[in-house]
């Protein structure tokens, strides 16, 4: 990806700065702030865990976010190390493909008549509070309606290629591109939709409604590197690839294998990789968001 000279976005909270007792870190002010617009930000809101649908990038049990966090006596808070210098370069990554998906959305929306709500997007470490709960990284990244924000521990991107596969900086890009997907979702009144319909549906039916935000999602994200292409040149060769291989890798039907040795299909809620492909696909060919209504495909 040529991101380097790309604008960094200014809607980067970096709450990675303080440690906690057993390894874990907190989140709070005590980020580095970095060049583009990576800031430390403020912890708020310990007390009550508003609940509210979130989609994950993986197929973790949500129960996990919903967990309350630990009370612990903020004076035993110790700082955690400074980032090194590879870790501050992948959150300038971060920073720069958030800028690029910023520009593309805005001008959709607008070329629509609409306006374009950036999200903010939250670094942190190990686990971090949010509006939709407590979480800790073994969930991936993920986005929160609650908040209208984007959380993700570096940690993960740094895994992508050694453990699912996926090297690369698009299959990197493609992972920040589905979080914000999720963003759009929620800012066109979509989650709000889901959120109604899921009460009456049986378990099987919730499952399906999950598999189609997910690769509306992907689809979203494929609309994203289309026209971060067209306007601003911003794929090499092999991008499209790397995305493709990311998609593949976080499939349904791979990380159950993976995970138990066999895989139920029954119980996808976000979508095989062969759906998270297609849809990709469907995005990145079209450039169209209109080509990304999962809900009423004849074919998920």
């Amino acid at each position: 990806m040529r991101w380097r000279d790309s604008r960094r976005s200014s809607n980067i909270e970096d709450q990675r700065g303080a440690g906690m007792p057993g390894g874990f870190r907190f989140p709070g002010g005590m980020g580095m702030p970095r060049g583009g617009g990576v800031r430390r930000a403020g912890f708020g809101g310990l007390g009550l865990i508003v609940v509210v649908l979130i989609a994950l990038f993986f197929g973790v049990d949500p129960s996990i976010l919903l967990q309350q966090g630990p009370s612990v006596d903020p004076s035993v808070y110790a700082p955690g190390p400074p980032p090194s210098p590879e870790e501050e370069k992948v959150a300038d990554f971060v920073s720069a493909v958030l800028g690029e998906t910023e520009d593309t959305w805005r001008e959709l929306f607008r070329a629509s008549g609409a306006t374009y709500e950036e999200p903010r997007l939250v670094l942190f470490s190990g686990m971090v509070q949010s509006a939709c709960g407590f979480a800790q990284s073994a969930v991936g990244p993920f986005y929160c309606p609650g908040d209208h924000k984007v959380y993700i521990d570096l940690g993960f991107l740094n895994e992508l290629g050694g453990r699912f596969g996926a090297p690369g900086d698009f299959a990197a890009a493609y992972v920040i591109a589905h979080e914000v997907g999720h963003h759009v979702q929620n800012v066109l009144g979509i989650m709000d939709k889901v959120s109604a319909a899921r009460g009456s549906l049986s378990e099987a039916d919730a499952n399906t409604l999950s598999v189609m935000v997910e690769l509306q999602a992907d689809c979203f994200a494929g609309v994203w590197a289309n026209h971060a292409e067209q306007t601003r040149d911003l794929l090499e060769e092999g991008d499209v690839e790397e995305g493709i291989i990311a998609a593949a890798a976080v499939g349904d039907d791979r990380l159950q294998k993976r995970a138990q040795g066999y895989v139920v299909p029954e119980s996808f809620t976000h979508g095989s990789s062969e759906q998270r492909v297609r849809w990709f696909r469907r995005g990145l060919e079209s450039g169209q968001r209109s080509n990304c209504n999962t809900f009423d495909a004849d074919q998920l």
